[in-house]
């Protein structure tokens, strides 16, 4: 198949590096990630040995290792946020911290390119013989922290250490050499990163042959060898090519399928295309959450059946949220459609966001849609994998903002930002956006090329909102220059400097209703504006009991912003159905917010009642 008959775009992605955010919404959280979750992440990693096990594997220091085998992985995640958070603020106590570490990791290095601390100091016999225990994982973080850090900084060190490293694994392992598997997902996404910031081919072909080895029965450890996962657990079931259904662990389905698609677009090889979209239509259609959540299930940190979404007991994993944004901007960039964007914008908005506290020093591994009161953020964890991947999202989210298309640029997250981009033949545009995006569906975007030129420019239009206005230097574009095309208008026409246009999002409140086949929410329904899902909790209802409040989808609501509450939010107020107080107020606030005040109930789905106060089942 060409890739016409694919569908192949193969957008370029904008590095964070080139996007100046300067947000009310996103910009204190990005100082709070800086200041405090930076900080507390390096200082858990510094308290629990993890980092201190690099100094013992480099013989600097004497001890045993420390933790958990896949404890690297948790350092190289925090120096990546740290790359990014650079960007931010060149500050030199961080960037000094980060250089330490680095030469740290550059000192335990094997003199063959071998790194992972877990078997220098304690297993080093048995390295490559136990496919579940992370060695490849860990490398990859590594991988993705060197190239972050060689785009934000300039600096090699690390990036010659995951050089080294990605080598030896070129020499292991390949056509005609060692057969391999990696129990986790994460390698085969960091070496295509490894082959843009190098442009050594080698690195996304043997990305390409570790997708290949799956479904071979090539797997040996610990997840094989237990008959309740076995390999559909780490995907290893079926050849990649022939995925039909998400199965197994959520992170490493969506690590698994985010590679699939890097190699797709750097490659050009259709082979996957269509097990990408037969996963993706699978796992959003029929095993995602309202708020972007996937993975219901505790046993397998996974998925079961179709439709099996339950609100108090989902697992919903935040590393899993930030996976599917992974997976999701991928496949913008390689079909050149909306709704991945849409997807990626639901996991930024809720999602992932959950996942951290106001005061960024708090987390969630587990994201429930319903909590009578006993579900927390806390500080740490033994496995502490989701503070430091939220560590490197967020303040990574510049990434998102911005694709480079063959014929101009794509604007697909909404957020107060300067980028500059190279269209055309040398053409260089300047872009600034200006908003108060998530609360107001009105933005600005000041477009200033270097000189006049033809070259079109994309919005996306989110699949939340029902109708839009759209004008250009004061007068409306509709028809020929505002088409849309696969969740986009499309503005082609030649640009000048001082062209602004001006693009308003209806942003009404919307009731949602899940399919039938998901049984937890019949009779329920959940609130939400704009791309934020709402939920009622028992601060802003302290007359209410856990389930006790019904609504009507035909109930209006008040819609008022309050700058004060929970870093400033957008609250909505209806009127409580049939229950206790019928007509009395009932207060929603964004789902990402929950549990940053005392303890209570939450709600997402809430009990529909008619117009006359009855209860729907």
């Amino acid at each position: 198949m060409t890739q016409i008959e694919t569908g192949l775009k193969r957008w370029q992605s904008v590095p964070f590096t080139k996007v100046e955010i300067d947000d009310e919404f996103w910009r204190p959280r990005l100082e709070v990630l800086k200041n405090v979750t930076m900080k507390a992440c390096l200082a858990q990693c510094e308290d629990t040995g993890r980092i201190s096990n690099f100094a013992k594997a480099a013989g600097l220091i004497d001890g045993k290792f420390e933790g958990i085998y896949f404890n690297d992985s948790d350092v190289y995640k925090v120096l990546e946020g740290a790359a990014y958070s650079l960007m931010l603020d060149r500050d030199p106590i961080l960037e000094a911290e980060t250089d330490r570490i680095i030469e740290l990791i550059a000192a335990a290095q094997e003199t063959d390119g071998y790194l992972c601390t877990y078997y220098t100091l304690e297993a080093p016999d048995s390295k490559w013989t136990d496919m579940e225990k992370h060695e490849m994982y860990n490398g990859g973080h590594l991988i993705e922290a060197a190239v972050a850090y060689y785009e934000a900084t300039g600096k090699r060190k690390l990036l010659e250490v995951a050089c080294r490293m990605a080598d030896h694994y070129d020499s292991l392992f390949g056509p005609g050499k060692r057969h391999w598997v990696e129990g986790h997902e994460e390698i085969e996404l960091a070496l295509v990163k490894l082959y843009r910031a190098t442009h050594e081919e080698r690195y996304w072909k043997l990305a390409l042959w570790l997708l290949k080895e799956r479904g071979h029965g090539h797997g040996i450890g610990a997840i094989w060898d237990k008959e309740e996962w076995g390999p559909a657990y780490c995907q290893d079931d079926v050849p990649v090519r022939d995925i039909e259904k998400v199965t197994g662990h959520a992170v490493r389905a969506m690590y698994l399928y985010t590679a699939m698609a890097d190699v797709v677009h750097a490659s050009g090889e259709t082979a996957y295309v269509d097990a990408l979209h037969r996963v993706w239509a699978h796992t959003v259609e029929r095993n995602m959450y309202v708020t972007g959540g996937i993975g219901p299930s505790l046993h397998n940190e996974g998925f079961t059946h179709d439709y099996d979404l339950p609100n108090e007991t989902a697992y919903c994993e935040t590393c899993a949220a930030i996976a599917m944004a992974f997976w999701n901007h991928r496949m913008n960039l390689l079909f050149g459609d909306g709704k991945y964007a849409d997807l990626v914008e639901r996991e930024m908005y809720n999602g992932a966001l959950a996942g951290i506290s106001l005061s960024g020093d708090k987390f969630f591994y587990v994201n429930p849609l319903a909590s009578k009161g006993d579900h927390h953020r806390v500080e740490w964890f033994g496995t502490s994998c989701c503070p430091t991947n939220l560590a490197r999202f967020l303040p990574s989210i510049g990434q998102y903002a911005y694709a480079r298309t063959d014929d101009g640029f794509a604007v697909n997250q909404f957020m107060n930002s300067e980028v500059e981009f190279e269209v055309g033949r040398g053409l260089n545009v300047k872009l600034k956006q200006t908003t108060n995006y998530p609360w107001d569906g009105k933005i600005k975007l000041a477009v200033t090329p270097e000189r006049t030129g033809k070259f079109i420019i994309r919005l996306r239009v989110p699949g939340w909102c029902r109708g839009y206005k759209l004008n250009i230097g004061g007068e409306k574009f509709l028809g020929v220059e505002a088409l849309t095309e696969q969740g986009y208008v499309v503005l082609d026409r030649n640009w000048s400097e001082g062209d602004v246009i001006m693009l308003e999002l209806d942003m009404p409140v919307e009731v949602v209703r899940a399919k039938a086949e998901v049984k937890a929410n019949r009779g329920r329904l959940a609130i939400q504006r704009g791309p934020i899902i709402y939920c009622l909790e028992k601060t802003d209802n302290p007359e209410l009991t856990y389930d006790a409040c019904t609504f009507s989808a035909r109930e209006g609501m008040q819609v008022e912003h309050h700058p004060d509450l929970l870093g400033g939010v957008t609250v909505l107020t209806g009127k409580r159905g049939e229950g206790k107080d019928p007509g009395k107020p009932c207060v929603f606030i964004p789902y990402y917010a929950w549990d940053n005040r005392e303890p209570g109930f939450m709600q997402v789905w809430i009990r529909e009642a008619d117009d006359r106060g009855l209860y729907l089942m």
